[in-house]
């Protein structure tokens, strides 16, 4: 049984700025997150990456990458940004 999904506000913001071809491709794998998430076979076109502990990121485009979590009862999306603002976020600190 796959997890719920929950989505912080400001990935909802990021979403809707983008062209709309870029936005149906991370809403897209979104959908596919929820599905594939520990299925290892089902979620490999994900470029699913584990951070440490019950941190990860997901392929959302060719550019774009999503920063998540796997809480108990569902999978939190907390950001959506390019390679480097995904490093600069795990570099902060915010996640430890």
């Amino acid at each position: 049984m796959s997890k719920s999904l929950s989505i912080d506000p400001a990935v909802f913001r990021r979403l809707r700025d983008l062209p709309k071809n870029e936005r149906v491709e991370c809403l897209l794998a979104l959908c596919e997150l929820t599905e594939g998430f520990g299925r290892p076979h089902l979620h490999s076109g994900l470029g699913i990456r584990k951070f440490g502990g019950k941190l990860f990121e997901c392929r959302g485009n060719l550019t774009l990458r999503f920063i998540f979590q796997d809480r108990p009862t569902d999978l939190f999306v907390s950001f959506l940004g390019n390679h480097d603002e995904i490093k600069a976020l795990l570099r902060s600190g915010k996640y430890r």
